[in-house]
């Protein structure tokens, strides 16, 4: 096929350099926002008079059809372009003649593949969103069911101190919460339209760009030419957005694998999200927790990437910013399939109440609250410190858990110690003690929830 540069060249370009530097099959996917950038493009081309209104009409009907024809199959109307605009440029040529040559007038390729992509970069935004809100349904729904029941909390994954169940959701809901609103910045920095920016300075042809703003649901144009195609802020927020999502995916598919290993057996993962082993059929393996964990080591890495592809790049247009699309497309397909996945799999959990209990019963969970018991009377903190040190090392060389040492045991290391302080040895007693806001005593976890319901006007 004709380039859309090959005028000035003596000989053809080489087969090799070609397959190394055409991006079809990677840019492919931006065709619906390539016929939307053609078809408002055109409208400003009838606004500035190089097209009339029936070369207008021509050219829109024919975007539209070749957009029909691309929807049935992308992959068959591919004949070795370049990339995606060279594609569609090619298939409108095809369909009108010269009158589809008109059609690059006022514009280039670098304003059109960075307004191809900022569009690209909102969609994906708000189909995030949507699925971000879907698993924050799901954490809360599991907190509202385990609102009574009582989990190990864990600091370097040593049991530390009890916990509600629904006080451990609520704090993923805490770190998902928060990438709704980078993923909200990420989509606010992409909603300005570069096109008419031309290559770098502009364009000669005084096109209404507030109008191919408004047709392409922008909120505004960018400021700057130079700055309007050499920007990769808004892709980079993007980028940066899903590996920290990503980040909390993973952490949270790890307690998942953790905790349905039968050494722990806190919970059980629904059929629909474990498979089994091609030769121990006993085996019920976590592997969507497993592969989102896996995958957010990419998105990480295409943050990074991305980072490092920009770094030292003067201005403007330079051929290393195609690279910017396989980031961007692969960590917006991996984080979108992840919380996807992710949403549907936590409705599917079981928490199993004996190993709970007993988990529960191990490693002196109650320690602190004795701590604090002395503390309440009179005893300086390092001081009580010391002292429950003291106590569950005496415990632990008996064998014995806190509660069931006798009053004349404790008062062997602290005769401040009265038989008041059974009630405190209780799990129970110890949540419903860290009654101060963002604790994990009940009143407060139901306190959070409402706050959030009112947030999300569930």
């Amino acid at each position: 096929m004709t380039k859309l540069w090959g005028g000035r060249f003596k000989k053809p370009f080489d087969d090799d350099a070609a397959r190394f530097s055409y991006s079809i099959q990677s840019d492919k996917v931006l065709y619906p926002y390539d016929i939307a950038v053609n078809t408002a493009h055109a409208l400003a081309l009838m606004g500035a008079g190089i097209l009339t209104a029936e070369e207008h009409s021509k050219i829109t009907n024919a975007l539209a059809k070749i957009k029909f024809e691309m929807d049935q199959c992308i992959d068959e109307m591919i004949q070795g372009d370049e990339d995606i605009h060279s594609c569609v440029e090619r298939l409108l040529i095809l369909e009108l003649g010269d009158l589809g040559k008109k059609i690059h007038t006022g514009k280039s390729r670098n304003d059109q593949v960075i307004t191809d992509t900022r569009m690209f970069v909102k969609d994906r935004c708000c189909t995030i969103l949507d699925l971000l809100d879907a698993l924050l349904k799901a954490l809360y729904t599991q907190a509202a069911a385990n609102i009574d029941r009582i989990f190990p909390g864990f600091t370097h994954f040593q049991t530390a101190q009890p916990v509600l169940l629904a006080h451990h959701f609520l704090a993923y809901f805490e770190q998902f919460e928060r990438d709704l609103g980078r993923f909200r910045q990420a989509y606010k920095s992409a909603d300005l339209c570069p096109l008419g920016s031309g290559a770098l300075a502009g364009n000669n042809y005084g096109l209404n760009r507030e109008l191919i703003a408004r047709e392409l649901n922008f909120s505004g144009v960018t400021r700057n030419s130079m700055d309007a195609v050499a920007d990769r802020d808004f892709l980079i927020e993007f980028l940066s957005a899903s590996a920290l999502c990503m980040t909390h995916l993973s952490r949270l598919s790890e307690e998942l694998v953790l905790w349905s290993s039968p050494l722990i057996d806190f919970v059980t993962i629904g059929d629909e999200f474990t498979t089994g082993s091609s030769i121990m059929p006993q085996k019920k393996n976590p592997d969507i927790a497993e592969l989102i964990r896996g995958k957010s080591g990419r998105v990480l890495g295409n943050l990074t990437g991305m980072l490092a592809t920009i770094k030292a790049l003067p201005l403007t247009y330079n051929r290393d910013l195609q690279e910017d699309k396989v980031f961007l497309f692969d960590s917006a397909a991996t984080v979108t399939d992840s919380l996807r996945c992710m949403a549907k799999m936590i409705p599917t959990l079981t928490f199993n109440p004996a190993p709970i209990a007993a988990a529960l019963e191990k490693g002196y969970i109650l320690a602190t609250d004795f701590a604090d018991y002395l503390v309440k009377r009179g005893v300086p903190f390092r001081e009580s410190h010391e002292i429950t040190g003291q106590v569950v090392l005496y415990a632990e060389t008996h064998g014995r858990p806190l509660e069931s040492l006798s009053l004349d045991e404790f008062r062997q290391f602290s005769t401040v110690i009265s038989d008041d302080v059974y009630a405190v040895l209780t799990l129970e007693a110890s949540v419903n003690a860290k009654d101060v806001p963002g604790g994990t005593a009940k009143r407060q976890v139901l306190n959070q929830m409402q706050h959030i319901k009112e947030r999300f006007q569930w």
